[in-house]
């Protein structure tokens, strides 16, 4: 019986050998895992915290898009404020001949 046990032993052991050794490159493999998604974490929260710098900024130029938008010449229409580009690169062109 001592002979059939120790093959198993030794079989046995390079298996838990091969798995310790598994576990221990897993492990390594999530810290690596760790250490990116702690970067990636902190290049979001820049890239948030960039974001908040400009909402006053979007914010007045959304206020300031809004009122011109609303503001009209005194019998003027909206069909006249779509030609006045075309009309205005016109007379740009005419100028510089």
């Amino acid at each position: 019986m001592a002979d059939e046990n120790t093959p198993a032993t030794s079989e046995q052991s390079y298996f838990e050998q091969q798995r310790a050794a598994l576990v221990a490159e897993v492990a390594v493999s999530l810290e690596h895992v760790l250490a990116n998604i702690n970067t990636l974490n902190r290049a979001l929260e820049g890239v948030i915290v960039v974001g908040k710098e400009f909402e006053n900024v979007s914010s007045l130029w959304s206020t300031f898009y809004e009122g011109v938008a609303h503001v009209e010449a005194p019998g003027e229409t909206s069909e006249d404020k779509e030609n006045l580009p075309q009309e205005d690169a016109e007379t740009d062109g005419d100028d510089q001949q």
